[in-house]
């Protein structure tokens, strides 16, 4: 297993194979409060529409109602970086997983409001992402 520096993502690849992954990112985002709005297969999709093949790749949606609410109190317009998505896939025969990095992405908006909820956002992914690929958070 090891960290993965995107500058934008909290990342890390795991032994665990990709399913496995995906369904223990589920139960951690719930552990951190979050629900999953939505779930793209990429593979399934890109195979359907475009008839190219490519490994396990997902997209979960993952939403935290409270921290969501407060982000959307300071920022109506936040919607728009809404859900924060989380992605699970293998590639090269390793199991991937990564989430945004909330205080990254919403230092774009420059609000200063956001702060704490970007820092509690952040902690929290960083958390799924963490125990999830099976490193203590």
């Amino acid at each position: 297993m090891s960290r993965v520096d995107t500058g934008y993502t909290l990342s890390t690849t795991t032994d665990l194979a990709f399913a496995d992954a995906a369904t223990r990112v589920r139960e951690e985002l719930a552990t951190e409060g979050f629900g999953v709005l939505c779930e793209i297969d990429v593979q399934a999709t890109l195979k359907a529409k475009l008839g190219v093949d490519r490994e396990p790749y997902v997209i979960l949606g993952a939403c935290n109602p409270q921290l969501a609410r407060a982000a959307l109190d300071a920022e109506p317009e936040l919607g728009t970086l809404l859900p924060c998505n989380v992605v699970v896939y293998e590639q090269g025969g390793e199991t991937h997983i990564s989430a945004i990095d909330a205080e990254r992405m919403l230092s774009i908006v420059g609000n200063t409001q956001l702060g704490d909820t970007a820092s509690e956002v952040r902690r929290r992914l960083s958390n799924v992402v963490q125990r999830a690929a099976g490193i203590d958070a």
